[in-house]
């Protein structure tokens, strides 16, 4: 068995990886993210919302590889974002910015984009950096045309606040997304054929992250 580090305290990343047989460690990456993506815009690293959810992901990543916890095990990181209108819709925190980017959305589709990152950390050597390869996912996302009151009552369940886009798939948010075209598990935050892909890349066999 490979013990896999999960770098989120996402609760929908747990549970789709003990949903999927993976039983994780979870180590919170403490990134500060706008900070990180701010200085990364400013240096001109950042091009799309691809490339803003996988430089995330991969800071994430080597924040967790820095812990001593996380030696000797493999890693796994991502950062969600959904692009509308070329923007980077991330998680809203407030109420208020929860309820516009609603009446913005509602009857129309997005993209969902997941940047995964994966350390191979299971053999650190101290003043190197450990094989690690990075996969970005994306998946249309069509949205119900919400009433107002159906917004409202939405958002004051807290449940958007948190979560890139301000929807989930997989609770409350799930009963208004009419459709999606792609992989399931990436608008979840975690891709699972991904993860196994990025596996394969690092030689390390998907089955084995099993428990």
């Amino acid at each position: 068995m490979t013990s896999l580090v999960l770098a989120s305290t996402s609760p929908a990343r747990l549970t789709l990886l003990r949903n999927a047989g993976i039983e994780p460690i979870v180590i919170a990456p403490g990134v500060d993210e706008p900070a990180v993506a701010s200085r990364a815009q400013a240096a001109g690293l950042i091009g799309s919302v691809p490339d803003l959810v996988q430089l995330l992901a991969k800071a994430k990543g080597e924040a967790v590889a820095n812990n001593p916890d996380a030696a000797g095990h493999m890693i796994i990181a991502c950062d969600s974002s959904l692009e509308l209108d070329g923007i980077s819709l991330g998680k809203p925190h407030l109420p208020e910015v929860a309820k516009e980017r609603w009446r913005a959305m509602r009857g129309r589709s997005g993209t969902l984009h997941t940047g995964h990152w994966l350390i191979d950390n299971r053999n650190p050597v101290a003043g190197q950096l450990p094989p690690a390869t990075g996969l970005v996912t994306s998946t249309v996302v069509h949205f119900a045309d919400l009433s107002d009151a159906e917004i409202d009552r939405y958002v004051a369940t807290g449940e958007p606040l948190q979560v890139a886009g301000a929807f989930t798939i997989d609770a409350r948010g799930g009963a208004f997304i009419r459709a999606i075209e792609g992989d399931p598990h990436s608008v979840v935050g975690l891709s699972l054929a991904a993860l196994r892909l990025a596996c394969q890349q690092l030689g390390v066999e998907y089955t084995s992250l099993w428990a």
